[in-house]
């Protein structure tokens, strides 16, 4: 890795430092340090699980118990079971943490402004372009890709917000039973198969599954990416992991298929080295099917 390029990104961590106001004792002059205030803002009104919570900011169990703890003794939260599932526990602002999370929602707000005010228009445009940008590229750095049982609730989150899309997007709606059943969860389980589950920053944003159709043949299912999250190269990653996995599984050859409404997706395959071939399959949704040589023949 190249030198400069680490030292920029050395330079760029020390100003977000500074101008966040991370180095403060007292951040944003609420008598609390950024952790206090930043757990304080992340349960927010309407309170947040503490797995949740605890996986949203990447801290130990020891650590957020450290920070709850000093924000109950400051009677601004109370940690009480879950009222859906009593073995889980749920963190709640009381009256005065409601008041501070307001405190602190419109003092960030200020702190946003103070830097745009000093800039031209074309400053602010070109600033605010670049946060985004950064905040989208380190957002990719995060990303995870993890085989996972297709029953497990993100599996099946992603499963329904892809076929909610495809309902949205195809001419004729999109009936998931309709000729085109979705795999059982034994063919989409190693060693028969495989379901992807894709993370950013922890949150669930793509999934993709592959089975096995034949001897060295599998077929790729239900790859989706959540709208937030396209534009990073996702797609590419987890269709790249996929034929990893196949390959893990003694498949050689994997295949697809695509509506004609999809056509970043028919880029995605053509440009990722697959060939259109005659249909494959039944499935009354598909205008275009794909097959990928995974041994480069």
């Amino acid at each position: 890795m190249d030198r400069a390029e680490i030292d920029i990104i050395r330079d760029f961590n020390r100003v977000v430092t500074l101008r966040s106001g991370a180095m403060e004792e007292s951040y944003l002059g609420r008598g609390r340090p950024l952790g206090q205030a930043r757990v304080l803002f992340e349960i927010g009104p309407g309170g947040r699980d503490l797995k949740d919570l605890r996986e949203r900011l990447r801290l130990d169990s020891g650590y957020l118990s450290r920070l709850l703890a000093s924000l109950r003794r400051q009677g601004l939260v109370e940690v009480q079971p879950d009222r859906g599932d009593k073995r889980k526990r749920r963190a709640m602002l009381t009256e005065a943490g409601r008041a501070e999370w307001a405190a602190y929602d419109s003092l960030s707000d200020d702190r946003a402004r103070s830097m745009l005010e000093p800039l031209s228009p074309g400053g602010r445009t070109r600033l605010v372009a670049a946060m985004a940008e950064v905040g989208r590229l380190l957002g990719l750095a995060t990303l995870t890709i993890t085989v996972e049982p297709p029953a497990s609730l993100d599996a099946r989150a992603c499963v329904a917000a892809y076929v909610g899309e495809l309902g949205l997007r195809f001419e004729e709606g999109f009936d998931p039973g309709n000729g085109n059943p979705t795999p059982d969860d034994e063919a989409l389980t190693p060693p028969a198969g495989c379901f992807l589950v894709a993370r950013l920053d922890g949150r669930a944003v793509g999934c993709g599954a592959l089975r096995r159709l034949a001897p060295g043949v599998g077929e790729v299912k239900r790859m989706w990416v959540a709208p937030e999250a396209r534009g990073l190269g996702l797609s590419r990653r987890l269709l790249g992991a996929l034929e990893e996995h196949a390959r893990d599984l003694g498949i050689d050859r994997v295949r697809l298929d695509t509506n004609r409404a999809l056509g970043e997706a028919q880029a995605l395959y053509r440009s990722a080295g697959y060939r259109e071939i005659a249909r494959f399959n039944d499935n009354p949704y598909a205008d275009f099917w794909f097959e990928k040589s995974l041994d480069g023949g």
